[in-house]
């Protein structure tokens, strides 16, 4: 009788698509949810051997004016958004290879966290192909929708903030 590895057990690790991926080759863009944030990171893998060229967390975002009072909020669409949108920016000012995108064992379900990431990658200058009907609503990626004060000025002003301040790392 086949045991199960542990991380497929504990539903960390899909072994087949991760050996498929390091099949291809070329550099991934990791998006992974925590209980509180959001982590993204830009890998190499060499001989099966990751390497973090550099990553962002949801935190991250209070260096580009994410308001306090929103702690709370920083695993929402925006943030996933603006985090792809962070992500997106450093990969073309590093001049780095073209990514390929990992999202592990988080399921993929249209207009949610995943796709608004995706759509900040996108709008960031990436080319991903990936259907339009499977992104959130504009309404929700700029967090008008957002029940506490209007969110959607701050939205503006962070992401004018990360076109304007590219190599920013907090």
């Amino acid at each position: 009788m086949k045991t199960d590895k542990r991380r497929r057990r504990e539903n960390k690790t899909d072994y087949a698509n991760r050996l498929n991926l390091l099949k291809k080759g070329v550099p991934r863009i990791i998006f992974r949810k925590t209980n509180k944030y959001l982590i993204s990171q830009y890998i190499e893998s060499k001989e099966a051997k990751d390497k973090v060229i550099f990553g962002f967390n949801s935190k991250d975002l209070f260096g580009y004016g994410w308001p306090k009072e929103f702690w709370g909020s920083l695993k929402s669409i925006p943030a996933a958004y603006l985090l792809g949108y962070l992500m997106g920016k450093e990969i073309l000012n590093s001049n780095l290879e073209k990514p390929i995108a990992d999202f592990g064992m988080i399921r993929m379900i249209h207009k949610t966290k995943t796709y608004s990431f995706l759509k900040g990658l996108i709008d960031a200058g990436l080319e991903i192909s990936c259907k339009e009907e499977a992104f959130p609503e504009e309404k929700k990626i700029s967090g008008a929708n957002l029940k506490k004060k209007n969110f959607s000025g701050y939205f503006k002003e962070i992401k004018l903030k990360i076109d304007k301040n590219e190599n920013r790392k907090n």
